[in-house]
């Protein structure tokens, strides 16, 4: 018997979808940034040795100041599964504009139709202040591990020899930190948008989120000079009151919006976020 072709939905010109459609568009986001994580880490391997190199400067700056200090591949194939470990991360680091955009992407139908001309604005502001975190937080790592290596003794004898795998493991973990970290202003602006989080409401916490921008920065710059932990913990705390600023200009323009028309047309506005509808039989998550 000839198999039945699957006879797709027409598509909703308002972007609503059932459950299967939606875990469809999931999956079809996940394998984009898959891929693109795969191809960009080809790109890390061949990148990897002057990226290495450039990875060695606070190690430099650590010998300057009269420390011997030295990396350290603490076997026969760690060279080896250092530079796998460093192409996914070159990889990783690399393809966050693909992955920001397909989250762009999918939560883009769940807007409402007035306001999907912003969600390019979160796209464009989302990669470069991904991207500026990642420096800030290689410029800490470059500040901090001289700094740190000087409690070491200068006797003769004693020298500071790092593991090439645990350093990388610091150092990708703070740049990703820091690059998430400022990234977290554009996700409450987007959560502002879809109407999950009122500007008051993120307001009201604003003692609170500086005290966590200040404490994420003093356990992520572990270095006993203040002025290098406030210089990394402002920009954060200043991006955070730039979201609060532009989620409560939007809820005023909503709010105003919706007492210019009348109550009918404001209960339709309301409802134009489709909520995700369950499919009714397993041959509809199939499609057919």
């Amino acid at each position: 018997m000839a198999r039945e072709k699957k006879r797709r939905r027409p598509k909703d010109p308002e972007g609503r979808m059932s459950l299967g459609e939606h875990l469809t568009e999931l999956r079809n986001r996940l394998v984009w940034c898959a891929l693109t994580i795969v191809a960009l880490s080809v790109v890390g391997w061949f990148i990897y040795p002057w990226v290495f190199e450039y990875l060695q400067h606070p190690f430099v700056e650590a010998r300057r100041l009269g420390l011997k200090a030295s990396i350290n591949f603490n076997g026969v194939g760690k060279g080896l599964s250092a530079q796998l470990a460093m192409s996914a991360y070159i990889g990783l680091i690399l393809s966050s504009p693909m992955i920001i955009f397909q989250v762009w992407r999918f939560v883009t139908p769940g807007l409402h139709k007035n306001e999907r001309r912003y969600t390019l604005g979160f796209f464009g502001s989302a990669v470069p202040l991904f991207f500026i975190g990642c420096t800030a937080g290689y410029f800490m790592m470059n500040k901090a591990v001289p700094i740190l290596m000087e409690f070491t003794p200068k006797i003769e004898g004693v020298q500071q020899i790092i593991d090439y795998s645990d350093y990388l493991t610091l150092l990708v973990r703070t740049v990703l930190a820091f690059g998430i970290a400022f990234t977290l202003p554009v996700v409450l602006v987007l959560l502002n948008f879809l109407g999950i989080l009122p500007g008051r409401s993120m307001l009201k916490a604003w003692r609170w989120v500086t005290l966590v921008c200040f404490a994420f920065t003093a356990i992520m710059v572990p270095t006993p000079d203040p002025f290098t932990m406030i210089f990394m913990a402002l920009p954060m705390v200043a991006l955070y009151f730039a979201a609060v600023a532009i989620s409560i200009v939007h809820d005023r323009r909503r709010a105003k919006a919706l007492d210019d028309i009348p109550d009918d047309r404001a209960s339709v506005i309301d409802d134009e976020v489709e909520p995700i509808e369950a499919p009714s039989s397993l041959d509809e998550v199939d499609g057919r």
